[in-house]
């Protein structure tokens, strides 16, 4: 293993982060390309892939983008078999493809609830699976869940969203408790609030000059005061895709400004 400040490094690892055509996964993965790795992601449409392809070109950053719905296990194998092929066995591999739906529970359907569970938890397990034989084989690998603060803490509209991530901590869990003894490492990064264009409306003035209420809560309850910018996320994932955590196992690392840490003002 290397020593000092080279046991960070990522070069020459081939990385698929998923759903990373912008936000927290363009993020993630221009963080994992500055430090040397080759960037490999998908996204459920050819117009989103496209979009991932011109900003990462953009960013001066060679990266190759297909087309997968990372829920259905047959084309989640052959997008890995193609990959292995193409690039190279994934070293890295980050499960970052995500939705919400914000439904109070009761008027939620089942369907709907399924939907949330399928991309947020289904999807990881089904991803992991694929890539997990190359990884033993190879005798090294990385796996970083994308959780939520809601692996924690429940919120009024988001049952389906916070069972899934709640899930997928254990999952996280599980996959270092099973794998670990193949040098394979499985970690969490557990957002707090960041700023991107999802969040932008909720972020607003209002036309008297104030905060959004969302966004005054938000700070209230943060110790730091504010928001999180994406590529804060960007040091802690390198750090979990590096040689540096090779003893870090199963933990899920919340970038919250301190949230989890804090009560939150007295009214």
């Amino acid at each position: 293993m290397n020593n000092g400040i080279n046991s960070f490094s990522l070069e020459g690892k081939v990385a698929l982060v998923t759903g990373a055509s912008y936000g927290i996964g363009f993020a993630i993965a221009s963080g994992f390309a500055a430090a040397g790795a080759k960037i490999v992601f998908n996204d459920i449409k050819q117009e989103l892939v496209d979009k991932g392809l011109a900003a990462y070109a953009e960013a001066g950053i060679e990266a190759k983008g297909y087309v997968c719905d990372v829920t259905d296990e047959d084309a989640v194998n052959n997008l890995v078999k193609t990959i292995e092929e193409e690039v190279g066995v994934i070293d890295i591999l980050v499960n970052n493809a995500g939705i919400i739906k914000r439904i109070p529970m009761h008027e939620m359907t089942a369907a709907e609830f399924r939907q949330v569970v399928d991309v947020d938890l289904n999807a990881p397990f089904i991803v992991s699976k694929a890539v997990i034989p190359s990884m033993i084989k190879k005798g090294h690998g990385k796996i970083i869940n994308i959780c939520s603060m809601m692996s924690e803490l429940g919120r009024e509209t988001v049952s389906a969203y916070a069972a899934a991530k709640g899930g997928l901590k254990m999952l996280t869990r599980n996959i270092c408790s099973e794998y670990g003894g193949h040098n394979i490492q499985c970690n969490g990064i557990g957002p707090g609030y960041i700023e991107t264009p999802q969040t932008a409306p909720l972020r607003e003035r209002q036309p008297d000059g104030s905060r959004h209420p969302f966004d005054q809560f938000i700070v209230a309850k943060t110790p730091a005061g504010r928001w999180g910018k994406p590529e804060e996320l960007v040091g802690p994932a390198v750090f979990l895709a590096s040689d540096a955590s090779n003893f870090v196992n199963g933990h899920i690392l919340y970038v919250d400004g301190g949230i989890l840490a804090y009560i939150g003002k007295q009214p």
